[in-house]
């Protein structure tokens, strides 16, 4: 079917919706918060004394970097749930100096004895979730040694100064991550590290504004400081990980840890409108939304209107196209036998787009859980000379695996449920390989008008398989429909689930989602879906524009 034909069918479909929306407006759910604009520097986190950590290192001459493993550091305490040094990082760095981008995957492999046979031998037909068997490499600290070494001011010891002194002092729990935590509780539970680290008085969760201390984590901490990364890789911290991991029945090794580097790799890019849009290549699903913009671009988005039936069945159509293709064809870069950038070329998003239905909705495979699960911060810094950090670390699902070596003080990943035990794809279990991954920082670029790329756009939106989703949705706001930052971050999003499901936030109206039904969709109800949490900071001619997620406890802040 031709662009012309999907456009009329589109608009004539958005023109009735549109007219019934006029008529029945649905108040917004989200409580409105204003841009952050300021002068020399700003930053974007999840949680405030995170951000204030950070912006306390930018007022002291800090560089962006600093500022963000400064912070990072600091989430591993006060957001325990969703990130730590248990798990991964990936990051995009837009050198000042350089004027480039860098791409940084400090995301780790698996242990040496996590094979297929070895899980088919304990009676596994999928990849176990949320178990000591999913214990991978933790990248996370790696990661945050290489972005300092290569671009920091500050030592990683002094970046880890506020993190200790909240693990130690204590911190009151702020309330969406009190929330979180209050979930977990029958997983904290089962592991006798997690039980006596994260739960309070007769074994719950601690409540928003209670006190909350983290003296194992600080000793953790304490000790890299002293020693290094060594510490975890390889040294004590991790002797006492691979032993504790191979006693509870999963596969890491001590020599795992000891050869864990992380990898400086080429971020990938899409044109879309006049911006070039920036994601890190495999092992993670970037491309995803690379491919989604690709198909998308044609289309006259901004004439079907913002979050109509039209607009809406056109994005989740895309996303089912291209999660379809990560799915069977991305994992570990060594295993891959099409290389990414196939599925970013104008022929095959015209191939892609050519199955694009805009009258029904498509009944696709689901990806299966590894595409959709994820607990993760992200987190974006901009300084006074220019340089920008996309920065996300994740545990993979709340708690990660639920494991807590005893003194740790910290969760180990279950990375590894990100594998699939189907055989001969790209992303099948092995050792010693990097498993397929939601967790996903972008950027953003525009031409410099002297045949260059200059910044625009630090962003991600945490989530699982909602990261490339929302990535397109919030760019899309922006780009296509020129919102303002703050109101771009807020606009009520969908998230497809699987096969016809999708769920849709309560700003999306009632006409909009019986004209989705219509086509084909199966609507899900809202109240147990995550819809991302995201953190952005603009580029402005002069100084930077921030904005955070309500959906999430976090601020920007500059100054």
């Amino acid at each position: 079917m031709t662009i012309a034909r999907h456009l009329t069918l589109l608009s004539f479909l958005c023109t009735m919706t549109r007219a019934a929306d006029s008529q029945q407006p649905r108040p917004t759910s989200l409580a409105h918060r204003s841009t952050v604009y300021a002068p020399h520097g700003m930053i974007a986190t999840s949680q405030p004394l995170a951000t204030a950590a950070g912006l306390a290192v930018l007022e002291r001459g800090g560089n962006a970097v600093d500022a963000a493993v400064t912070a990072a550091a600091v989430l591993n305490v006060v957001e325990p749930p969703m990130t730590g040094i248990g798990g991964d990082l990936f990051a995009i760095v837009w050198s000042a100096k350089d004027h480039k981008l860098y791409g940084l995957n400090a995301s780790g492999r698996s242990g040496s004895l996590m094979t297929s046979a070895a899980l088919l031998a304990k009676g596994h037909t999928t990849m176990p979730q949320e178990s000591v068997e999913d214990i991978t490499v933790p990248g996370a600290l790696s990661g945050w040694d290489a972005l300092l070494r290569r671009f920091g001011s500050i030592t990683l010891a002094q970046a880890l100064r506020p993190a200790i002194g909240y693990a130690e002092g204590g911190f009151p729990v702020t309330p969406i991550i009190a929330a979180e935590w209050a979930t977990q509780v029958a997983k904290l539970r089962n592991d006798e590290g997690a039980r006596t680290t994260y739960l309070v008085d007769d074994g719950r969760a601690p409540p928003a504004g209670a006190w909350f201390q983290n003296p194992d984590l600080a000793r953790s901490l304490r000790l890299i400081a002293e020693q290094g990364i060594g510490a975890l890789y390889g040294g004590e911290l991790g002797r006492r990980i691979a032993e504790r991991v191979r006693a509870l029945g999963g596969y890491l090794t001590v020599d795992d840890l000891g050869k864990h580097r992380p990898e400086w790799v080429e971020p990938i890019s899409a044109t879309f409108k006049g911006y070039r849009v920036w994601e890190l290549p495999p092992n993670g699903q970037g491309v995803a939304a690379l491919e989604m913009l690709k198909i998308l671009e044609p289309y006259d988005l901004k004439a079907l209107g913002h979050n109509s039936a039209a607009y809406l069945h056109l994005l989740i159509e895309a996303k089912k196209l291209a999660y379809a293709d990560i799915a069977r064809y991305v994992g570990d870069p060594t295993a891959m036998t099409l290389p990414a950038a196939n599925l970013l070329t104008d022929a095959y998003a015209a191939s892609r787009r050519a199955l694009l239905d805009p009258s029904r909705a498509a009944d696709r495979p689901a990806p299966g859980k590894p595409l959709t699960a994820s607990e993760t911060i992200y987190l974006t810094v901009a300084d006074s000379a220019g340089n920008m950090v996309s920065f996300i670390n994740s545990l993979y699902d709340l708690f990660g695996s639920g494991v807590v070596v005893p003194g740790t003080g910290f969760a180990l990943q279950d990375r590894g449920a990100g594998f699939t035990l189907e055989p001969d794809l790209p992303n099948t279990v092995a050792p010693g390989k990097r498993p397929f991954h939601t967790i996903i920082p972008a950027f953003v670029t525009r031409p410099d008008g002297r045949g260059g790329d200059a910044p625009w756009l630090s962003v991600g939106v945490m989530g699982g398989s909602m990261q490339p989703q929302g990535h397109v949705q919030l760019l899309l706001n922006l780009i296509v429909f020129g919102m303002d930052l703050q109101d771009a971050i807020d606009a009520a999003r969908f998230r497809h689930l699987e096969g016809r499901r999708v769920a849709l936030e309560a700003p999306i109206a009632e006409t909009v989602r019986r004209a989705l039904a219509a086509l084909g969709h199966e609507l899900t109800p809202e109240a147990d879906v995550a819809f991302g949490g995201a953190q952005a900071i603009m580029r402005l001619p002069r100084g930077y524009a921030g904005g955070s997620d309500p959906r999430k406890d976090g601020m920007a802040a500059g100054h």
